[in-house]
């Protein structure tokens, strides 16, 4: 990585973002799912997001019940978070040390047992609040061992012609699972019982591991000589990124929707009363509307495939990503809202994907298991972004905490590109990578 930079820098011939984009891979968009492996990883994930999004609902009836406090669910949320921003940076470095299909299934077994043992205590009506804490605290560790291997996983197994397709199709899914989960264990719940959701949810992460079975054992491709300790694998990831500016500069641009403008997502609630007087209806509509523009977002990636062309793509639906969620906040009637929140949301996801989509082809093979974990690690820090917009939602209204946040998301996209050479580089860094890889 370190020569790749060097080598636009010191007079290698500049490659445009024209001639990136005039060599695309002619692939069909469904080709992905000719490769099998890939599609035992895609059912795979389909099926473990499921029950993820829809037992975050059961839980939070389940806190709700158990104390009737609405700080139970913070407290979920937070235990949750602070094991993926410390385990996060072990997971990614133990990734790229062992057999990447093992780790997987190892950490999808200990989600499995954790869904057992509240369901054992459901059964025997002894489930307290603090049990759920635990419980929570364990999904959390487990998560950061899990996620950098489905990545290093979907590199290996689908290679870089198709990475930014496959890349849609499971942001697509995951979209997909926001709407489907919550509402397919609402049902059960409303319907049956909580013991009947947890029997579902355990049912679909035993499946999920099941499909795994299908995947050839995986490990990563450019191994190190030697075995170092663990700790000095983490410190390697470290520099890796500061020396490595392409990597570092996309990890960085990733950071700006999460940070200041996604925790919208948490004071929905605030702003469908305070400006619709919607109420939970309304809330349940503005949370749909999110998840399906994110698929559509994704499957819109996955039409246009890999042609080459990041920087314009990331650039332009971040800064649209703002615009529109900026214009969501400032409708008057709650119907015509969704437009703009919908158009949103594509944005979002279609940023999403394909700077995931930079960042991976950027990186080597022996610690994109690392690089996965930083960028779980932004999702690990993302609810902190919720605390200084909720602050100015109690202070100025959710809709102008939003509006401002929006706007500060704009600003920072142009700051970006205008200070930034290395990001307006970035089609001909990823292209060279791509180069120095085949040759």
């Amino acid at each position: 990585m370190i020569e790749l930079y060097s080598a636009l820098e010191t007079g290698s011939k500049k490659i445009s973002s024209s001639e990136v984009r005039s060599e695309p891979a002619q692939i069909s968009t469904l080709a992905v799912f000719k490769i099998p492996q890939f599609r035992w990883l895609f059912f795979g994930n389909l099926s473990f997001f499921l029950a993820m999004q829809g037992q975050m609902l059961t839980r939070s009836l389940l806190a709700w019940e158990l104390t009737g406090e609405a700080m139970a669910l913070a407290y979920i949320n937070l235990i949750i978070a602070i094991p993926m921003i410390f385990a996060s940076l072990i997971g990614g470095a133990v990734t790229d040390r062992v057999e990447r299909r093992k780790l997987l299934i190892f950490g999808q077994s200990l989600i499995i047992a954790n869904e057992l043992f509240l369901l054992t205590l459901l059964l025997l009506g002894r489930l307290e609040f603090w049990h759920m804490l635990c419980t929570a605290f364990v999904a959390g560790c487990a998560f950061p061992f899990i996620m950098p291997a489905r990545m290093a996983i979907t590199v290996n197994v689908v290679g870089d012609q198709r990475l930014q397709t496959a890349l849609a199709f499971q942001a697509g899914a995951l979209n997909l699972t926001r709407v489907a989960g919550p509402a397919m264990m609402g049902i059960i719940i409303a319907q049956s019982s909580f013991v009947n959701a947890f029997y579902f949810s355990t049912t679909l992460y035993l499946l999920a591991t099941l499909f795994m079975l299908g995947i050839k054992p995986n490990y990563s491709v450019e191994g190190p000589a030697e075995k170092k300790p663990l700790f000095a694998d983490i410190g390697y990831g470290f520099r890796y990124i500061f020396e490595n500016r392409p990597v570092l500069i996309c990890l960085l641009f990733g950071l700006l929707p999460m940070f200041l403008a996604m925790p919208f997502q948490n004071i929905l609630v605030v702003m469908a009363e305070e400006t619709w007087q919607a109420g939970e209806s309304g809330v349940g509509i503005l949370m749909a509307t999110g998840g399906i523009g994110g698929v559509i977002g994704a499957l819109w990636i996955a039409k246009r495939g890999d042609d080459g062309n990041y920087l314009n793509i990331m650039l332009g639906s971040t800064f649209l990503f703002g615009i529109f969620l900026a214009a969501f906040t400032q409708t008057i009637n709650f119907y015509y809202a969704l437009v703009p929140l919908l158009i949103a949301n594509v944005c979002a996801s279609a940023c999403q994907t394909v700077n995931n989509t930079a960042i991976q082809l950027l990186v080597d093979d022996n610690v994109r298991g690392r690089m996965s974990s930083f960028m779980l690690l932004s999702f690990g820090l993302t609810p902190i972004g919720v605390f200084p917009m909720a602050i100015a939602a109690d202070s100025i209204g959710a809709a102008n905490a939003i509006l401002g946040a929006s706007a500060g998301l704009m600003v920072a996209v142009i700051f970006f590109y205008l200070t930034s050479a290395t990001l307006r580089s970035l089609d001909s860094l990823v292209k060279l990578k791509l180069d120095l890889k085949s040759s």
